[in-house]
């Protein structure tokens, strides 16, 4: 068993997969669903988090078993899994950066209160800057700075959940009454926090690709064990901060009947206030900042990593079948996918919410699908016999594809019936 100094030092795709997925279903999502319906909530989160645990676990497993990413697997398997992973991809990429961009640049004008700076002109300063970071510094720094910012923002929050607790939930207003749970605008939440947690299934190939990109850096192959370690580690930090979130918007907003703004500007001010509101004014900057750095952490990992995923699939597209690795094709990617975005972001600013519905109805619906190529893939001849999943991480895996089949099948009939 890998000790703790070794644990740290193998810190890398797990890492990334915490600060990927904290600023999309945790900051937003957890904390909503502990605002509006209460600590009941924390049921599903668990839930999902357990269910959805094998899929991205088989990105890790996988890659150190067969020294191949989950996309050169899926070619394996036959030419119509890429083509469908490669529709989810394309579908997902054009609209959910944009969307964590927006978000990012509403901290930025909320931290530094520039309310004259609009929020389109602030998202290309971003996008311009996390280009350069991604292309100069690639995943080693990336890796470095995640490290920093992802134990800061623990750190904030524990400190914060431990004071709203001791401070106690706050009185509701007169009258107030659960919103109902298991109605029609219940349920599409519902459904939404267990797509979205702790991401959408379809990260499990970013882990894969920065499992292969780590091994680059560092010149050294881990185990499986010392891998799998490291990447339950940060899963395990996912868990613990999307209930973190949850019990926050649970003890500060819960009985108010205040609603979580869909504006960025407005929804990041009313992020900040539930934790200053219990700390105290004098933490405004410090959550401020920790806010934004989780944010900003997202995008740089989401942006890395959708790069990465359209050169891998590029690559295996082309008649050669071999991946896009040069540095340069690196750098074209990530500009690219900067200026497509940000023309996505202007053009479609009005219709944001409604080209991330998009997104997100996609990938819920696919999810049990990429959840089975994915179990098709590690329990291949590629893998060893003794690095296959256990028969209980089998059955756990069987067990989420037909937990996400019901809600995807549920989710389509309430949308079109």
């Amino acid at each position: 068993m890998p000790n703790l100094k070794t644990l740290i030092k193998n810190l890398g795709p797990g890492l990334l997969f915490a600060s990927m997925a904290i600023g999309t279903s945790h900051l937003v999502l957890s904390t909503k669903a502990g605002a509006q319906y209460g600590w009941v909530m924390i049921i599903p989160i668990i839930l999902a988090n357990i269910l959805k645990y094998p899929f991205f676990e088989f990105g890790i497993r996988y890659t150190i078993a067969a020294d191949k990413t989950l996309i050169e697997g899926y070619l394996g398997r036959g030419k119509t899994y890429l083509y469908l992973y490669s529709f989810i991809h394309l579908v997902t990429t054009f609209t959910i950066l944009a969307a964590l961009y927006v978000v990012t640049a509403g901290l930025f004008i909320n931290l530094f209160d520039t309310p004259g700076i609009s929020v389109s002109m602030v998202a290309l300063g971003l996008f311009a800057f996390i280009s350069v970071l991604l292309i100069i510094g690639r995943y080693k720094f990336l890796e470095l700075s995640l490290k920093f910012v992802v134990s800061i923002l623990f750190i904030a929050l524990l400190v914060t959940t431990v004071l709203v607790l001791i401070k106690g939930p706050v009185t509701p207003v007169e009258g107030f009454r659960r919103p109902e749970i298991f109605n029609e605008v219940g349920i599409l939440f519902l459904i939404g926090l267990v797509g979205w947690m702790p991401t959408a299934v379809e990260a499990s190939s970013w882990i894969s690709l920065w499992t292969v990109e780590k091994f680059k850096i560092t010149n050294r192959r881990l185990s499986l064990a010392e891998a799998l370690q490291e990447f339950n580690s940060g899963y395990l930090m996912t868990a613990l901060l999307a209930v973190f979130f949850l019990l926050i918007g649970w003890m500060t907003l819960y009985g108010t009947n205040t609603e979580l703004s869909g504006n960025a500007v407005t929804f990041a001010d009313q992020v900040v206030q539930l934790f200053t509101t219990h700390i105290g004014q004098w933490a405004y900057i410090f959550i401020a900042v920790s806010a934004f750095a989780t944010m900003f952490s997202t995008c740089m990992t989401a942006h890395d990593a959708i790069a990465r995923v359209s050169l891998d699939i590029l690559g295996f597209l082309r008649p050669t079948r071999k991946p896009l690795v040069a540095r340069k094709h690196f750098a074209w990617a990530v500009v690219i996918l900067a200026a497509v975005n940000y023309l996505v972001l202007t053009a479609f600013s009005a219709n944001m919410g409604n080209l991330v519905a998009l997104a997100t109805f996609i990938s819920f619906v696919m999810a049990p699908v990429v959840g089975y190529m994915n179990l098709k893939n590690v329990m291949s001849k590629d893998v060893p016999a003794d690095m296959r999943p256990s028969r209980p991480l089998q059955w756990l895996t069987w067990a989420g594809m037909f937990f996400l089949a019901f809600f995807s099948l549920y989710y389509c009939w309430m949308i079109f019936f």
